[in-house]
């Protein structure tokens, strides 16, 4: 196992995943910001936890390039990435007038357009491990909204306290950072800020890479399905070839 060194921390509690991992990407670039301050200023959806999106707005804000894998069919239509001029812009507006009322939509929908006005990319690709392995092999870890149902084979949640309910309860959506890559054993190296989750009593474990690929398509149930790639401007553009 290639392992990059990514320092994870525990998240301070169940709602702040996704600033947690951005903290730890953060620090494997260099750049020392407290977690409480990210955790402050990613901003929170009205039920808790947060989007890839504002993950990639704040680091965009900090200087570093982001881009975004979507598999979310709720937000994005495939059709919007047929050849010719790009109109993501043009539809996410006008998707937004069509379907007005629905909150996590026009959330995620002004996000989207800071992000793509601050410079960041929104790319629409089958997920393979062939994606997932080739920013590995160039060392860059990769934040990922995945299902947490599906990834840990657990119940459902339901109820404020997120109990497991097999039969009354809800997929749970979750953010962990992508860090090694075992090619013989095709497994991912996970850091999961969730301590004590349920694959593992640390925050590091692999996962086999078919496993992983579902987990992040099933995320389109709770508005993630996503890989979050976030590298500093001054990186070698040979690299990304």
């Amino acid at each position: 196992m290639d392992r990059l060194q990514v320092e994870m921390l525990p998240q301070p509690d169940d709602v702040t995943c996704g600033p947690t991992c951005l903290h730890a990407l953060y620090r494997y670039y260099s750049l020392e910001i407290p977690l409480p301050q990210v955790v402050q200023e990613v901003p929170q959806l009205d039920g808790g936890g947060t989007l890839a999106v504002l993950l990639g707005c704040h680091a965009l804000k900090q200087g570093f390039n982001a881009e975004i894998y979507t598999y979310n069919l709720q937000m994005f239509d495939p059709t919007w990435w047929a050849p010719g001029p790009s109109p993501l812009k043009e539809r996410l507006l006008a998707q937004l007038a069509f379907k007005q009322g629905r909150r996590k939509l026009q959330v995620g929908t002004e996000a989207y357009l800071e992000f793509l006005e601050l410079g960041g990319t929104v790319r629409f690709q089958d997920l393979t491990p062939a994606l997932i392995r080739k920013y590995l092999v160039r060392r860059q870890p990769i934040i990922t909204g995945l299902s947490a149902t599906y990834l840990y084979r657990t119940a459902r949640e339901y109820g404020p306290g997120d109990e497991y309910d097999d039969v009354r309860g809800e997929p749970s959506g979750h953010f962990v950072l992508l860090c090694g890559y075992d090619r013989p054993k095709r497994t991912v190296l996970v850091a999961d800020p969730l301590l004590e989750n349920p694959i593992s009593p640390d925050l590091y474990y692999e996962v086999g890479i078919d496993r992983l690929v579902g987990s992040i398509l099933l995320g389109i149930l709770t508005y993630d399905a996503n890989l979050l790639i976030i590298e500093p401007r001054n990186v070698d553009p040979r690299r990304r070839q």
